[in-house]
């Protein structure tokens, strides 16, 4: 009994364990998977011309006959369909194809010698490819199986030459040994173009790399796709981490988000969490702070400042002019705030104005609290997710008593200014280069829309290949190994 009431009370714990929210979610709707269909075919095209039959040769009473050199000449897939297929495959179905041959031909019948070449023609092929996506031990998208039929339900060769009729006797026995070789090496090609060179292109897919010298991303999947019959779901981890420790964990207590669009070809949706990690993991590196001393300081605000401060200055004599420094700290990591009316990042900072007079120790004038809500516009560029930041709210505050507070009130405006026209611009540089969507190379987005929800929001976008998919798995095409 006791180990039942265990039993039960950690039961909640463990159900939220393995569905744990993601931070990034990508849709592939039935209109994507229309345009992987067109890229597919033409790579599937390629792959049969590349088929390889094996030698033909047998003999009937005095006739000697001999088959080789097989090439394919051309393919027709009119008829084919890629589909989704619940809960985590997809069906790739072609019919009615047809596939013209090339062939060498010889021929021994008593002292005559015939040489030359056969057209062929399989008509009716029929192919029936299921393909199993499913999560590797890397969190990465794989084929991790797939089952083939292939057939075909008619072929017939043209003969020529002076043995025309010898050949029209035997056809049957060619042909027929033609048709059952060809459609043998059907499924092997696909089987290798899918759990080999398809899954070289979905090895480019960045799952845990760096974004820059302080912090990388964990694009790892957290579970298989779920696939319904027109629609296919990708959860991924999402959290950037600090490189400085790579193995910190942030939990994850954001709304998991929803995609119920359909429209577009491709929907990613990222939660708080995504970008609260990002902001976490530079608190945890950092690099978030900014210091501006001498020059950098506006002149303007330099005056108001020794103005504000001469008393203060003015007992520190004889270092009146030295320069001033000031630097400006995150105190707590920022938080993300995503509502349908806009997306916002509250920050909390130190502001400690020094003096800094040569060879000796900074004297510091003062230390004042910031609180700061900053207004993010969201944008997708290629597949680079971008932030631009803007200043909306600001205060400062004395952390040491009210009638301090009263007495900055005149560099309330001033200092706001400095941090539209100085601090700003900094940061919006350091997010100018934004981060990967995990999508394989050569496909990118276009036509990008971004919605706000409640604490989510989705970029919703239509695919287009920038590269064919042949020319990138014939970049990272595995490098085939010796065989013991």
């Amino acid at each position: 009994a006791a180990s039942s009431c265990l039993l039960l009370l950690l039961l909640p714990s463990l159900v939220t364990a393995s569905h744990s929210p993601p931070g990034c979610k990508i849709r592939i709707t039935s209109k994507g998977l229309d345009l992987v269909k067109q890229e597919g075919l033409r790579f599937v095209e390629q792959e049969l011309q590349n088929i390889t039959v094996s030698d033909l040769h047998g003999n009937e009473g005095q006739f000697q006959y001999n088959i080789s050199q097989v090439k394919v000449t051309d393919l027709q897939l009119a008829f084919s369909d890629l589909n989704f297929q619940p809960q985590q495959h997809l069906v790739f179905n072609i019919n009615n194809a047809s596939i013209s041959l090339r062939f060498r031909r010889q021929l021994l019948y008593w002292f005559f010698y015939d040489i030359g070449s056969i057209n062929a023609s399989a008509d009716g092929v029929h192919i029936y490819t299921v393909l199993q996506l499913a999560k590797d031990e890397a969190g990465r998208l794989k084929i991790s199986n797939m089952t083939c039929n292939a057939s075909i339900a008619r072929m017939h060769a043209g003969f020529s030459g002076t043995l025309r009729k010898v050949y029209e006797f035997l056809s049957t026995f060619i042909i027929t040994g033609m048709r059952f070789l060809l459609s043998q090496q059907i499924c092997p090609s696909l089987e290798h173009a899918s759990l080999v060179l398809l899954n070289s292109l979905l090895d480019t897919v960045p799952v845990r790399n760096y974004v820059d010298e302080h912090i990388g991303i964990d694009y790892s999947l957290l579970r298989d796709p779920s696939i319904s019959t027109d629609t296919l779901d990708l959860d991924f981890k999402g959290m950037f981490f600090p490189r400085v420790r790579e193995d910190q964990e942030l939990e994850n207590h954001a709304v998991e988000p929803v995609i119920k669009e359909t429209e577009r070809m491709v929907y990613v949706a990222f939660s708080e969490y995504f970008f609260d990690s990002a902001m976490h993991s530079y608190f945890q590196a950092g690099v978030l702070t900014i210091k501006l001393q001498g020059e950098k300081v506006p002149k303007d605000l330099e005056v108001l400042l020794r103005a504000t401060f001469f008393g203060t200055i003015f007992m520190l004599s004889p270092s009146v002019d030295a320069p001033l420094q000031l630097v400006l700290q995150v105190s707590a990591p920022p938080r993300c705030t995503i509502k349908p009316s806009g997306t916002s990042v509250s920050v909390s900072a130190f502001l400690n104005i020094s003096l800094v007079p040569p060879d000796r120790p900074p004297v510091q004038l003062s230390s004042m609290a910031m609180e700061t809500k900053l207004s993010a516009k969201v944008f997708l560029q290629g597949k680079a997710l971008r932030v631009q930041l803007d200043l909306r709210r600001f205060r400062i505050f004395s952390k040491q008593s009210a009638l301090e507070s009263l007495a900055l009130f005149s560099l309330q405006a001033p200092l706001k200014t400095l941090l539209q026209l100085t601090i700003m611009p900094i940061i919006n540089e350091r997010t100018k280069k934004g981060v990967q969507i995990p999508l394989p190379e050569g496909m990118d987005f276009t036509r990008e829309v971004v919605t706000n929800h409640a604490g989510f929001l989705t970029v919703g976008a239509d695919l287009h290949f920038s590269k064919g998919l042949r020319e990138v798995i014939e970049k990272y095409r595995p490098v085939p190994t010796a065989t013991a």
